[in-house]
């Protein structure tokens, strides 16, 4: 039966910033690959019905998987929902996330659920991948790093 995994988050940085995080192909392979894999983006269509293809490569074994899907709703600095489909046929289904900011005092409440997640997959580590992942878009999202004069 699949299963569903919900995070929730309070970042110290601006819903736009947090935003462009998941929306920036650059970003997303430098946070979204939990620890120990690389990542790359090899398309992104950033629209509504808009397709993406990314994988991720364990850093030791050098065995990648690939991923892909399509966006359905985008409001920005707001919400986003987008599917993900495993290349891999032994992990069938169609998985989809939703992400929520919201602005509060101190910057960013990030809600993301994923759900719908093959059986194959434990929960458990998805919620470790998702910690890890969400630990470095922290690092990635919150420096308030000026220009160089």
């Amino acid at each position: 039966m699949p299963n569903t995994v919900q995070l929730h988050r309070v970042l110290r940085a601006t819903p736009e910033r947090v935003y462009r995080a998941f929306t920036d192909p650059d970003a997303m392979v430098k946070w979204m690959p939990p620890h120990g894999f690389t990542g790359k983006m090899h398309h992104m269509d950033l629209r509504v019905g808009g397709a993406y293809k990314m994988s991720f490569t364990n850093f030791n074994t050098g065995s990648s998987h690939s991923f892909g899907g399509t966006y359905v709703e985008l409001v920005p600095n707001e919400r986003l929902v987008y599917t993900d489909r495993f290349d891999d046929p032994n992990l069938p289904g169609e998985i989809r996330v939703t992400v929520t900011l919201a602005p509060v005092m101190c910057g960013t409440a990030l809600n993301v659920t994923q759900a719908d997640l093959p059986d194959a997959i434990p929960v458990e580590f998805c919620y470790l991948g998702w910690q890890e992942s969400l630990e470095l878009l922290t690092k990635l999202v919150e420096p308030e790093i000026p220009d160089a004069p």
